[in-house]
Parts: structure tokens; sequence; C-alpha cells
């Protein structure tokens, strides 16, 4: 982040109770349900855990609890932008990271047509976060072949156990010192409301907006400094400049040409992506939950959680999302034994664009490449043959190519913009237009909590069941996604899986063996099968291994 300075400041909290409430203490938690599914003590978790509970993240100095995760140990965050922000814990990953799961609540909370959280699109916000469970490295025995690179289990509060009002402002400035920008205003709003009734119903809302002003991608190293070496054609003088953040002069917008009887590689000018890009940020996210408990140890409840983004996104390439929405549905029951859980997951890339396509053809809109080397080559030859140098007359020709090359924040490159952001083909245009639905039944099964409670009292063995099923609906935009078989058609595919968990305590409680296996089948591979086995020695409460 070159050149960000970001200053955030709290500037309001209030909060307010409908009914009178006994003063309480806020204890350091030390119960985590990720690392086995079930309640268990973390000192005594089969697996690596990390937590970070509400009171950590009030005394933690980060802007918000989804930065406070980095500071936990193990955890890299990736920044792609102010806007969008990527966790991983394992190995290598990209700006996406489809290897790391996170769970809102249980509930996976992936944008379907990428695989992976956008985010904290969907997450919940400031003020109703209890507590963040991470599991710094594979998850995949108990959660899928997805949680190779870890992940990270986002829980919220309970609206029968927090109930009221609370709002919270946080007020910053950045771009101080930036040559690209002036100082920007960065502002989040993030209110919460949560009422209960007998202890049967409940109800609960959170709102949070979002606006700002991304950092500005401004990175002008040369990708391909080595293009005309041999002819000593480095630096500024290398007519196949690619620089990191410029568009339009990739590999693909290259060709070798035959100038004064040597090979010369050329690229087409571009655009760098400041040219292109809007960088304003607007993330607006709410979610609201309707609580009912048909007895003391059930619950069923219904939660609808969206997303709309505005922002700058990134994968192998930089997407502008502009009217970006993600929305999630989610029915979940549960009670001492048993977890089931539906939820529907809907995306919309709206009217976002990919900023390298629109380069491209922002050029070729003007003048076609074939047109534009070869009055690169007439060019370059007129002035050699005036006495000129070649390292002269190669800047000269780029100049006489470029004779009537739309110029950013003009009406016309501006209209052009507009034009091209709304084609949805990346050869002559650069819309991002996907629709993808995703739906996932999952469920998991304590055998021995009522069940079967005789095994957990005379052997000591805890059992559990599980499965999941996914199912997932894309759109053929025709540039990420193209169905071959059926044009037109959406692209459907499958997967599903189950696990077992055997946990058996022995030498008098001081011994726990966790035994745990799960198969995972997509609909276009052959099983996958991850075992995991693990022991925690406890000789006294204090003391685990």
């Amino acid at each position: 982040m070159k050149k960000l300075i970001t200053i955030i400041s709290l500037l309001c909290f209030y909060q307010t109770f409908s009914q009178t409430t006994k003063d309480t203490t806020t204890h350091l938690s030390e119960v985590v349900v990720t690392a086995s599914r079930l309640p268990m003590s973390i000192m005594k978790s089969p697996v690596s855990i990390e937590l970070l509970d509400a009171r950590a993240i009030k005394l933690s100095p980060a802007p918000s609890y989804f930065e406070a995760i980095e500071n936990l140990k193990g955890v890299q965050l990736l920044t792609s932008s102010l806007g969008f922000k990527v966790y991983n814990t394992r190995g290598f990953a990209n700006p996406t990271n489809v290897r790391f799961v996170q769970l809102v609540d249980g509930a996976d909370n992936q944008a379907p047509h990428i695989g992976a959280p956008i985010g904290s699109a969907l997450a919940p916000t400031d003020l109703d976060i209890d507590r963040v469970e991470l599991i710094p490295g594979t998850a995949s025995a108990l959660y899928g072949m997805n949680a190779l690179n870890g992940m990270v289990h986002i829980l919220s509060k309970n609206p029968f156990e927090h109930q009221g009002f609370s709002f919270q402002q946080k007020t910053g400035v950045n771009h101080l010192g930036d040559a690209n920008a002036s100082a920007q205003l960065f502002t989040e709003t993030s209110l919460r409301w949560a009422k209960a009734w007998n202890n049967q119903w409940a109800i609960k809302l959170n709102l949070n907006y979002l606006k700002g002003y991304d950092w500005i991608s401004d990175n002008n190293q040369d990708l391909n400094p080595n293009g005309n070496a041999s002819l000593g054609l480095l630096g500024l003088d290398n007519p196949a400049y690619d620089g990191i953040n410029a568009y339009g002069n990739e590999s693909s917008n290259r060709q070798t040409l035959t100038l004064g009887g040597k090979r010369y590689s050329v690229a087409r000018t571009g655009y760098t992506e400041k040219d292109i890009a809007d960088f304003s940020i607007q993330n607006l996210k709410a979610d609201l939950t309707f609580a009912f408990k048909p007895s003391a140890n059930s619950e069923l409840n219904y939660t609808f959680r969206m997303g709309y983004l505005n922002n700058i996104y990134q994968r192998t390439n930089h997407f502008r999302l502009d009217h970006y929405w993600v929305s999630q549905h989610i029915l979940t029951y549960e009670n001492k034994s048993l977890i089931l859980r539906g939820n529907m997951t809907t995306e919309n890339t709206g009217d976002s664009y990919n900023i390298r396509s629109m380069a491209e053809n922002i050029d070729r809109s003007f003048k076609t490449d074939t047109q534009w080397f070869k009055d690169f080559s007439t060019a370059f030859l007129a002035s050699t043959q005036a006495g000129i140098t070649a390292t002269q007359a190669l800047k000269d020709a780029r100049i006489k190519a470029d004779g009537g090359r739309p110029q950013p924040h003009t009406a016309e490159f501006e209209a052009l913009i507009k034009k091209l952001g709304d084609i949805n083909n990346w050869d002559v245009g650069a819309a991002l237009r996907v629709k993808s639905w995703m739906y996932h039944a999952e469920g998991q099964y304590n055998l021995t909590e009522e069940a079967l409670a005789s095994w957990k009292e005379k052997y000591g063995i805890n059992v559990l069941l599980g499965f999941d099923y996914r199912m997932y609906q894309v759109y053929p935009d025709g540039n990420y996604f193209i169905n071959p078989v059926e044009p037109g058609k959406d692209l459907t595919y499958y997967k599903y899986g189950a696990f077992t968990q055997v946990t058996k305590s022995l030498l008098d409680n001081k011994l726990q063996v966790n035994l745990s296996i799960r198969a995972d089948k997509n609909q276009y591979f052959d099983w996958q099968w991850n075992p995991r086995v693990a022991m925690v020695f406890s000789p006294t409460d204090d003391q685990n291994f």
C-alpha cells in the first residue's frame, strides 16, 4: 500500500437495553466448537486452534475484528483493496484463496462462482461479533476438500443473550501526501438491534455502510525488462514495456517486428490502471435473523444476509466491481444432538468489468492491432531512412501509431468505458456478467449425546456423524464460463461428503483419542478420503500435550 496512510478512530458508541439487566463480568471464553464440531476446552482441542473473543476484539488496536484476525498466530492477511481482504494460514495462496473456508455461524459464505468468500461482504459487523475461531492448518477431515489451507469460523451474538440497540461510527482520512489523489474521507457506520420475547422468540437486525477511496495501484515496474535486451534497449527505451499496473501491453498485445534487418519485440501502448479504474468504495451489508425456541434445548432460526459492493477486486486480472450483489438465505435447526442447516447463496456481478480487457479494447476501438503494428512499422522505417537513430525512431513510431488514440479523463474516454463495460465479450468489450447460485444442505448428529448416551457413560466414547451436499448453478457468461455442450444453458455441478468422528477417553479421562475420517465426491472426480488421528494427554488440568 505505497503512499497510503489510514487513520481510523472510534467517534461514538452507544448502547441501550429495553429491559433491566444485571451487571455481568465478561470472562475470556475457553470453549471452542470448530476444532471437533462439538463444544470443548480450547486446551484439549485435537488440533491447533486460535481464539479471538469479544473482549480481545475490544482491546485490539485494529480498525475492525477482520483486521484483528491477522494478529492471530500463523495468519497472513492478503489485502487486495481496502474493501477486499483474504486470509491464509498454510501454503501458497492467491488473492481469492479458494482453499480456505470462512464460516459464519456454521454456514459457508463463499461466493459460488469463485468458491471463496468476498472478504467480509457477508460477515457480521463489529457490533455483532461474539468470537472468532481459527484453525491455522488443514481442516479437511471434518470440513471437506476446500479447507486445505485452513478455516475461520466467525460466530455472531445470539439475540436471546445480547439484546438492545448499538451504534458505532468510524471516521478517518487516507491518501495524505499521495501524489495520485488528494486526502480522502473514510467512514464506516454500523448499527445493531436485537429483541427477545419470553425467551422463545427473538429478532436481530444489523446494518453496515462503508465509504471511502481505495489505495491506487501505481506500480510502473516493467514485467518484461529483457524483451529487447539483446538489442541494448532497456528501461524507457524498451518498446515491449509491460508495467505491473498497466494494461493492454501484455504478451497477448505484443508482436515481433522485423525492422531494418533486426527483430524487435513491440507492445501496444496500453493504459495505466489509475486511468481506467474507479477507486471509490461503497460497501453496504445487512443481515436479519428470526429465532424461535420450541423448547429450552432447541432453536430454529432463519437468517438473511446481503452485501452490495463497489470496489476493486483481484484475481489473475483486476476487476472493478460495480453494483455487485451477494446474498444468502440460511435456515438452521439445532438441539442437543442434532444440527440441520440449509442455505442458498446468490451472486450477481451487476455492472462490473475487467480492467485489462477494458484497456485492450479501448486501444482496439480506435485502431486494430493489425493496423497499429503496420503504422508503427511504416513510421519506424521512415524515421531511420531520414537518419534518425533506431532508439529514437522506435519512440517516434509509437507516437505516430498512437495518433488519434483516446486520452484518459476525456468525455470520449469515459463514454468508451461505459460502452465497453456493457459488452459481455472480452474480445471486444469488458463486462463481467456472472450470475451464480449455491444450494447447500448439511447436518450432524451426536449419536452418543442422547440416543446412545450409555456408550458415553460406560465406555467414554463419543460418536459424531455428519454429511453435506452442495449444488452449484452458474449462468454461462461466455467469458469465465462457457457451456460447450448446451450453449446458453446454465452450468450445474454437485459434490457431497460425509464424516465420522469417534472420541475415546482413557486413563481416567487423562488421555483423549480422536479419530476422524471424511469422504468427498465431486461430480467430475473420484472419491477423496481424509483421515485424522489426534491424541491429547492431560496429566493435570493445567497441562496438556
